[in-house]
């Protein structure tokens, strides 16, 4: 199976590249911020305790995260593998992941790390937030999200790398170019 890790700031492309990458591979995709917002939208418990969250620009807890991701992974029968987009977000987080993968008989394949200037991602995202109305990309909550990324986030990057799993890949360019790159990362496989 092939298990993808994309990695990269708020604002770096990954919603984006990874549907590009669900089509090309045929993989399936699991955005844990698509899950936690349907789940604010459907008013569960879970999404009630995740709102508060998010509006602080915070990071969901570990626990949450790996019940949602476990139960979302198990739901895709004869998979040919998945895309993990937003998750892990922090080396706890790695770490389970990779434990609930072996459970199963499975790897992470790769970590794709998009990386994109800050200046750009407030661009970016300053920009889908008026274009899509998400309340949580405004400039302020924008701040602390780059912030708990870069403290808290980033360290995985050097995770990855002694995992040997870690590719990076430029986040700016045209939408065709970096998908490209993550073309050819990903058929070394």
């Amino acid at each position: 199976m092939l298990n993808i890790v994309i990695f990269g700031a708020p604002g770096s492309g990954k919603g984006t590249q990874s549907e590009r990458i669900v089509e090309k591979y045929g993989i399936n995709h699991i955005s844990t911020g698509d899950v936690l917002r349907a789940e604010i939208k459907n008013g569960t418990e879970l999404g009630k305790t995740a709102k508060g969250y998010i509006d602080q620009g915070q990071l969901i807890p570990d626990e949450l995260m790996i019940d949602i991701l476990a139960s979302v992974f198990d739901s895709f029968k004869d998979s040919k593998g998945v895309i993990f987009d937003g998750f892990p977000r922090t080396i706890a987080q790695a770490e389970a992941l990779k434990k609930m993968l072996a459970e199963r008989g499975q790897d992470v394949s790769v970590m794709l790390d998009l990386e994109v200037p800050e200046d750009e991602l407030m661009v970016r995202l300053i920009k889908r937030g008026k274009d899509s109305g998400r309340a949580d990309d405004n400039e302020e909550t924008i701040k602390k999200r780059l912030h708990v990324y870069h403290s808290q986030t980033s360290p995985l990057i050097d995770w990855y790398k002694n995992e040997k799993k870690y590719q990076h890949i430029n986040g700016l360019g045209t939408m065709d170019g970096i998908f490209a790159d993550i073309c050819e990362a990903v058929d070394k496989l």
